[in-house]
């Protein structure tokens, strides 16, 4: 079963533990938020889930219950020992923790050829790098991140937006986003400043996949996103775009369109820079 908030506060106090705000350890308190999560990403008994920051891992015990193999990464060593000495020996087997950094290991070490999910409570400072580790694969099959509600609005814009960006094209060419979830402040110990979402995600058929030259070149291009797409990407693209912009002309864009205003769909023939990639990332 889920903590409860005197639960959370019991253990938290006897291991002499408070939450860093530095490492986004705000501890969920809410089963009902934690069930929701599982539902979203239809755990199984059987499947391979990674989480990332698991704290005293009132998530991780309701996936071990309803018999999921897990994979966390804890770079607190208090609760990272916690976990150890009190949740792993309940399921034998069944616990893989890595006490590490998820910025250094952002699925938890899970050997590359089994399939994934991740179900995590994302500390919010790192969620868009975090997310960015995590798009160049192996992609799991299904996501389900607990964000600050303004970075999920990020992810989810479209095109035509002010939130549309670079990396709600890397990520929406990976994965279909499905129904989520509002969460309150309430569900949290300590209660966050900020209002929560858990953000859904269930793997295209054919992922598209973008070289690092490529995403550079168009993180860049959303750096100055007010000027027009032809402008920026002079000394970017070996021909200042030209052949790119041209397809977009051809596309019924206007030469003068800027990067937020271009269709996902354009985006995703962006020019393929560096070494020769594939067009859709392994599954």
């Amino acid at each position: 079963m889920p903590l409860t908030v005197s639960e959370t506060r019991d253990i938290l106090a006897k291991l002499g533990v408070h939450p860093k705000h530095g490492l986004g350890q705000n501890f969920l308190i809410d089963g009902n938020i934690v069930r929701k999560s599982l539902e979203l990403a239809r755990v199984a008994p059987g499947d391979r889930v990674v989480e990332v920051g698991p704290g005293l891992g009132t998530l991780t015990r309701t996936l071990l219950e309803a018999g999921a193999e897990v994979w966390a990464v804890e770079r607190d060593a208090m609760l990272a020992r916690y976990l150890l000495e009190e949740v792993a020996p309940l399921h034998p087997g069944r616990l893989h923790l890595l006490e590490a950094d998820a910025m250094d290991h952002p699925v938890a070490d899970i050997p590359a050829d089994l399939p994934f999910k991740v179900v995590a409570n994302l500390p919010y400072a790192i969620s868009t790098p975090w997310m960015d580790a995590v798009l160049e694969g192996p992609l799991p099959e299904r996501l389900v991140l607990m964000l600050q509600y303004e970075a999920a609005q990020r992810y989810m814009a479209k095109p035509g937006s002010k939130l549309f960006g670079s990396i709600s094209i890397f990520l929406q060419s990976a994965f279909d986003i499905a129904p989520g979830h509002k969460v309150s402040g309430h569900c949290f110990h300590p209660r966050p400043d900020v209002d929560s979402y858990l953000f859904n995600l269930v793997r295209k058929p054919q992922p598209l996949f973008f070289p690092r030259r490529s995403k550079l070149a168009i993180r860049a291009c959303f750096q100055q996103r007010r000027k027009q797409i032809g402008s920026l990407l002079r000394g970017i693209l070996p021909d200042g775009g030209r052949a790119w912009i041209d397809s977009l002309v051809a596309a019924g864009q206007p030469a003068t369109v800027r990067p937020e205003d271009i269709p996902l769909a354009l985006w995703q023939t962006f020019p393929r820079l560096g070494e020769p990639a594939p067009e859709t990332h392994p599954a």
